[in-house]
């Protein structure tokens, strides 16, 4: 402990008497600690705790049918009570709702779940209860609820004699039952919601909803299993799949196309944020890694530089019969020091940007809530990654500086001198590998920055400028079918005559969102190959919509006001469909039946970016909203000026028909659109912060390792001076030192890159991850701050007087 304590009082004196180089070293450490601690925060938030508050979350699993397929009631039901490998499945699906009573209605968000729910999650309400497990058995036998503690707290005044009252959702009374942990938000990564009822209340909250309970072909709930003690999740999988294939077979017509269950551990389940957050954080964490190491092989080269100027002082000391590794322990003691209060300032700025997390969600209705927090094992992870960074840099230049022959050092100074150079390829070895480091995190920093660039660009086909959107929801008001057609209709006309609005259309979604739908149809004419799903994109429209938002017709006509309940069904599809079905013919005239009914093609519309910028052209179908009824819509309003100047005058005109009607999500549609670009954007974000530390940190490298060796050459430069070199000789001579470290570190690093580049190929958009502009140019640009950097100690030299050079040594 007194050798401890010794060796911490004489590292603290050591460091306080090179300022200069502990805040250099300090603050290099800092931002390679934080970048890292900040990626593991969000990881901790994300893939190391999917579902808060849910217990043994290795035994649970996601099931879909694919790689991102819901289930239908009836085929969930034949699994659970036919599966042998899970000790319980649970099913849930969420939608929107309106929380009414005394108080203004209030959106919220609920989830419909099976009895079993909280069961088969492990989560015990703080208060009250579950479900019961008679309570999914029959379409609104219990009219009751489970509400969110953030639910309970702002609209209940958390009290605890809430149980058993009554609450009023869609204007229909529940009871509330229970009272969910606060750390609960549901099971669904990314989202959360506010309350829960039980499955077969569905019609509480959606129009169709006992339909959707009977009907083997409406794919819409999401399921998660817990695994029985003793299997794990490839038994599980193949017996699942088994079982499933045996439902399809039994009833074929509404199970055509992908057939095969796959299990997803929570950490990357397809239904929730994980789904892109398993590729991109593990991404971010691997670039935040290259930062470290830079930041470390930065501050071990400061140390072998720094090394170089106490070879006397290590030989003294093993004169005096310090032993090698009594002089290691006391060099790792004085960088763990470093290292720690580069961890201390580190800490500070981590929880700063581990909240930033919440700015790049995007702004749609859904209730995106993540929650990051520098908990205890983020703690732990922060202490981890400072002491071993600690070590990582300073083992080297510790077993460098207690490796040296005494008797040579202490005999002859200049011999000494000449030994640092000739062990000066360490230094240039690590500056080797600062640059190829470098290289990596800018290539990787260029290619997502590109692509961020390009979705800001890209055609998706139609034209959100000068569109808002404004949302609304019949259903929770009580409207029929035939109000809700009438209340459109009059929407639509009173919208129109706002001062300033060109056009306007309802939609039931907004491409290039979260929202998806698709439905299965027969083409007149097309016969299907065996197993072929036959399905389209469908999305349910007004007439006016699609000049609304600029998707041109490329046949036929739009819909009109006469197209409705009473007429022939009509669908406009798009080219993609026209081309997969009816190729080289003229699709308007032509049929297909779709939810039971035989529909005309009256119009072919451009393909156009439904769900994803990457997304290969898709058939798509577009029913009108006055046939195929949807409650829930957003409206769309083009307009000559700004959008939102208009939007109080356009929700005017929405409540002059029922001014208790909720407007909300009011946006434009732009900021819709750019939804889909989120994860290009902070990828962008983050990767070009640490393209940039990665630049500095290399030139700061550099500069150091050129410096010292030209400052170590002195002797050498006035030799050549005093011999007849020109200052152009010196200059080239320095620089020819920074041109070789720097051509090597490129090569290096331009090998590692293509190989790391790949893994990025999926969260790039309009920029192949092998560009060869990319890679050129920075390459280009690294060369030119590396050669910059070595500049100017080269410089310097050429200044030297060679009378004073020949006399210093």
């Amino acid at each position: 402990m007194e050798t401890s304590l010794q060796d911490l009082r004489y590292a603290l004196r050591m460091l306080c008497k090179n300022p200069g180089f502990t805040v250099v070293a300090v603050t290099t450490l800092a931002l390679g600690i934080a970048a890292n601690t900040t990626i593991f925060s969000w990881i901790n938030a994300t893939l190391l705790n999917p579902i808060p508050g849910v217990s043994r979350p290795s035994e649970m699993v996601a099931v879909q049918i694919g790689r991102a397929g819901s289930f239908s009631y009836p085929d969930f039901l034949d699994l659970r009570d036919r599966g042998k490998s899970f000790a319980g499945l649970s099913a849930f699906a969420f939608a929107p709702a309106s929380l009414t009573g005394d108080e203004k209605p209030e959106r919220i968000w609920a989830t419909l779940v099976t009895a079993n729910y909280f069961d088969v999650l492990g989560v015990k309400p703080v208060l009250g209860r579950g479900f019961l497990a008679g309570e999914d058995k029959s379409p609104n036998g219990a009219p009751v609820v489970v509400i969110s503690d953030s639910l309970w707290r702002r609209r209940f005044g958390a009290d605890p004699a809430i149980v058993g009252q009554t609450m009023h959702l869609n204007t229909h009374p529940l009871t509330i039952v229970g009272i969910t942990p606060p750390v609960f938000l549901g099971s669904t990564s990314g989202l959360r919601f506010d309350l829960w009822v039980p499955l077969t209340s569905a019609q509480y909250l959606s129009e169709g909803g006992k339909e959707l309970l009977e009907s083997r072909g409406d794919d819409w709930l999401n399921v998660l299993g817990r695994l029985n003690s003793g299997r794990n999740r490839e038994q599980a999988q193949s017996e699942a799949t088994l079982l499933f294939q045996q439902i399809a077979g039994q009833f074929p017509d509404s199970h055509r196309g992908m057939n095969q269950i796959i299990l997803y551990p929570l950490w990357r389940a397809p239904n929730g944020a994980n789904g892109f957050f398993s590729t991109l954080l593990p991404i971010l964490m691997g670039v935040a890694g290259v930062v470290l190491l830079l930041a470390c092989s930065n501050v071990a080269n400061f140390l072998l530089l720094r090394g170089l100027s106490r070879q006397k002082e290590m030989c003294i000391r093993l004169c005096l019969g310090a032993g090698r590794f009594r002089l290691v322990m006391q060099l790792l003691v004085e960088n763990i020091v470093l290292s720690l209060a580069a961890g201390t300032i580190a800490l500070p700025i981590t929880l700063w940007t581990s909240r930033s997390f919440m700015d790049f969600a995007p702004k749609t209705d859904f209730p995106i809530w993540i929650s990051v927090a520098v908990d205890r094992r983020v703690l732990i992870a922060t202490l981890i990654i400072t002491f071993a960074s600690g070590i990582l840099f300073g083992i080297l230049p510790a077993l460098r500086a207690s490796g040296m022959n005494p008797a040579s050092v202490l005999k002859d100074e200049s011999g000494a001198l000449a030994g640092g150079r000739r062990k000066a390829w360490l230094s240039s070895a690590l500056a080797i590998a600062q640059v190829a480091l470098s290289l990596i995190l800018l290539v990787s920093a260029g290619l997502f920055v590109r692509s961020f660039r390009a979705t800001q660009h890209f055609d998706p086909g139609f034209d959100p400028r000068n569109v808002l959107l404004q949302t609304y929801d019949l259903f929770p008001n009580g409207y029929s079918q035939s109000e809700g057609m009438a209340f459109d209709r009059q929407a639509l006309e009173n919208v129109e005559a706002v001062p300033g609005v060109l056009s306007a259309g309802l939609a039931d979604w907004v491409p290039l969102g979260f929202t998806s739908n698709s439905d299965g149809f027969a083409p007149e004419g097309y016969v299907p190959g065996p197993h072929e799903a036959v399905s389209a994109g469908v999305a349910h429209v007004s007439p006016g919509y699609l000049a609304t938002v600029g998707i041109p017709l490329l046949g036929g006509r739009d819909f009109s006001a006469h197209d409705s309940a009473d007429s022939q069904t009509v669908v406009v599809i798009n080219e993609a469909l026209a081309d997969r079905y009816w190729p080289k013919q003229n699709p308007i005239g032509k049929r297909m039946q779709i939810e039971r009914k035989w529909a005309v093609v009256i119009g072919e519309a451009r393909t156009t970016h439904y769900y994803d910028l990457n997304e290969e052209p898709r058939p798509f179908i577009y029913f009108s909203l006055y046939q195929f009824y949807s409650s829930s819509v957003i409206l769309h309003v083009r307009t000559a000026a700004d959008p939102l100047a208009s939007a109080g005058a356009i929700g005017q005109a929405i409540h002059k028909l029922n001014s208790d009607l909720p407007l909300f999500d009011v946006a434009l549609m732009t900021s819709r659109v750019r939804v889909s670009s989120f994860v290009q954007r902070m990828a962008g974000t983050f990767v070009g912060a640490f393209g940039v530390i990665a630049l500095v940190l290399a030139a700061v490298g550099l500069y150091a390792v050129i410096a010292y060796s030209t400052k170590q050459r002195t002797h050498e430069v006035g030799i050549r001076m005093a011999l007849g070199a020109q200052r152009k000789d010196v200059l080239y001579l320095i620089l020819g030192q920074g041109v070789k470290i720097t051509i090597l570190g490129v090569a290096i690093g331009l090998a590692a890159t293509l190989a790391f580049a790949r893994l990025m190929a999926s969260l790039l958009y309009g920029v192949s991850a092998t560009d060869l502009s990319t890679y050129a140019g920075v390459a280009v640009l690294l060369t030119i701050v590396a050669l910059s950097a070595s500049f100017i100690p080269a410089l310097r030299a050429t200044r030297v007087d060679p009378v004073l050079a020949l006399r210093c040594q």
